[in-house]
């Protein structure tokens, strides 16, 4: 009679002087050319990004951007070429995504207007300033378009109080185009444009005021 018993082989792997003991199913894989399948990838620095980093959004950039836009004034020492040097798309599409939602007014259509108006219109302008001679890309003028819109934002809350009173609300209707047709032109309008300023000025103001239009369902 024969008996006895046949322990597992132990296998050790000089790796840098150091001795691991490594299994019969993992020194079979190795040994068939299997290894890899037990290769452990390093993390990735790249895949631990903070989501608002991953989407390439900076908060403190769409701020001051919005201050630049809303305070024109160049006495105010702000670096307002930024907006158009420096474009972003999160930025504009929220100011634009937001003046669309107080547009609704139960009719959900319009905000689908206001988008491919932003859109449309912005291409409509780049159009226009390269054939004028501006040097001015796409991205900058859909950032600055969506960015202007914000002083129509500021002066919607006002338009509710005042509504009634037709004068005081056309005159604010009116400063409020002019103030969001200002920002914007400052910042697209350059001087390559010199006495051609008004071909694109006009234009621009009244794609604001279709802007305007849009939320007070004229």
């Amino acid at each position: 009679d024969l008996s006895g018993s046949i322990a597992t082989p132990d296998v050790k792997l000089n790796l840098g002087g150091d001795f691991i003991k490594e299994s019969t199913a993992t020194t079979f894989l190795r040994q068939r050319g299997y290894g890899w399948l037990l290769e452990v990838e390093d993390d990735d620095p790249e895949d631990n990004k903070p989501l608002l980093e991953e989407l390439d959004i900076d908060l403190k950039d769409i701020y001051y951007k919005i201050r630049c836009v809303l305070m024109p004034m160049p006495s105010l020492g702000f670096n307002r070429q930024v907006v158009r040097d420096n474009p972003d798309f999160w930025g504009p599409l929220a100011v634009v995504l937001f003046f669309s939602m107080i547009s609704l007014y139960g009719q959900f259509k319009v905000v689908s207007w206001i988008i491919t108006i932003w859109i449309f219109g912005s291409l409509t302008i780049f159009l226009l300033a390269r054939v004028l001679g501006g040097e001015v890309a796409y991205g900058q003028v859909l950032g600055v378009i969506g960015y202007s819109l914000l002083p129509l934002i500021v002066i919607a809350p006002v338009l509710l109080v005042v509504g009634s009173f037709e004068v005081v609300s056309t005159l604010i209707k009116l400063f409020g185009v002019f103030w969001a047709a200002y920002s914007a032109a400052s910042l697209l309008v350059g001087e390559e444009f010199k006495t051609k300023k008004p071909l694109l000025i006009y234009p621009i103001f009244l794609l604001y005021i279709y802007f305007l239009s849009l939320y007070t369902g004229v």
